[in-house]
């Protein structure tokens, strides 16, 4: 472990500039906490404005907000983000500072070319390790479950159709038929908020564990009669004669749908097509897809990122960056992952990096220094 300097830690956030970015990396709430864990605090002025928090409740927690960010930020030791700066941006940053945020550094060479020339210690958190005491810093779950919870409502909006059943003077109203494909944490929120909207729900996964998930949640896991079940509990790749059989009757049963909304996805890779063209086309009239994959492709092969379009009388919808729709709590979300992550680097108000720590050295990119225990392992003579 070795600390980078004995005077109090700069941290400076800027505001977002990515078309349609409401969020913010840092809230009032967490402003103070690392104030009080003794840092000095820079943040762009009306940074956090899209998102409800204004430049007065930061000037409270002693931060300061200031108008000119590229001074903030030569002379910041962590910048913290929610989209990576700009390339331009980052080679304005102090040589060897910290950068964390969601970066995919290796999405774009000439963002990858700044980090590396201004030699900055990066910490994309989309690389965290999926552990226990890594939940709390998990920006991937935590936005997940905003973009789930958005995307039910944004199906719901689109659809022509109660969600809940009804009994009016003009007759019963049967309830939606919804289903969910992708039990992950936005797969598991699309189907909490059906079920409190009142539609009778299903959810669809190649893991067969995710059936209690499912049913925790009151809604039916759908069986295609397919298993991904595979050793040591992940699942394995299906064969060509599974994969085609469970696409049949995935066809068949989307006939009987009103909403599906789609969340399958990996992160780094294109998400995987899961409803072809054709089973949209088999859809009833006034149905609705929503793909929550949007960003990395779609799931659905009649999906248009940024675009509602209708195929067929069906409505596909494929909408981008929805943890942003929800900016004030996707904000406190994220700036408490931030915030937990951030604490782990301040050792009694300085910059220390502990890379015997796990959550540290299998986060940085592009590859951690050695560790204090390896440089002396690699230095000791071999007998």
């Amino acid at each position: 472990m070795a600390a980078a300097s004995d005077t109090p830690v700069t941290i400076g956030v800027p505001r977002e500039t990515a078309p349609g970015e409401r969020r913010v990396a840092l809230t009032p709430e967490t402003a103070r906490k690392l104030a009080t864990a003794g840092a000095r605090i820079r943040i762009e002025r009306g940074a956090g404005l899209a998102a409800g928090f204004t430049d007065e409740a930061y000037a409270e927690t002693g931060a300061e907000p200031v108008a000119d960010i590229a001074q903030a930020l030569e002379a910041a030791d962590i910048v913290l983000c929610v989209q990576p700066p700009a390339p331009a941006q980052l080679s304005r940053m102090r040589q060897g500072a910290v950068l964390i945020g969601v970066l995919a550094p290796e999405a774009e060479p000439e963002r990858a070319e700044a980090i590396r020339s201004r030699g900055l210690i990066a910490f994309p958190l989309e690389r965290l390790p999926r552990t226990t005491r890594a939940q709390a810093m998990d920006v991937l779950s935590s936005q997940a479950g905003m973009a789930g919870y958005k995307a039910m409502l944004v199906a719901a909006g689109l659809a022509p159709r109660f969600f809940p059943m009804l009994t009016t003077a003009a007759g019963t109203i049967r309830p939606s038929k919804v289903l969910v494909i992708g039990a992950g944490v936005a797969g598991l929120q699309a189907i909490a908020t059906a079920r409190r909207l009142g539609a009778q729900v299903e959810g669809f996964d190649v893991r067969p564990e995710t059936r209690e998930q499912i049913g925790s949640l009151g809604a039916r896991f759908l069986d295609l009669g397919v298993t991904a079940a595979g050793e040591g509990g992940y699942a394995r790749a299906l064969t060509d004669e599974e994969r085609a059989e469970q696409q049949r009757r995935l066809a068949e049963h989307l006939k009987g749908v009103d909403v599906v909304v789609t969340t399958a996805a990996v992160p780094g890779r294109a998400a995987p097509r899961i409803i072809t063209r054709a089973m949209v086309e088999g859809m009833k009239p006034g149905s609705v897809v929503v793909d929550l994959a949007a960003e990395s492709g779609g799931n659905c092969e009649a999906t248009r990122p940024g675009e509602t379009v209708e195929t067929g009388g069906v409505t596909v919808a494929g909408p981008l960056d929805l943890a942003s729709s929800g900016a004030v709590h996707a904000s406190e979300m994220y700036a408490r992952n931030l915030f937990n992550f951030t604490r782990l680097l301040l050792v009694d108000g300085a910059l220390a990096f502990d890379w015997e720590d796990e959550l540290l050295a299998k986060t940085v990119w592009p590859e951690p220094p050695v560790s204090p225990r390896e440089a002396a392992a690699a230095a000791s003579p071999v007998t």
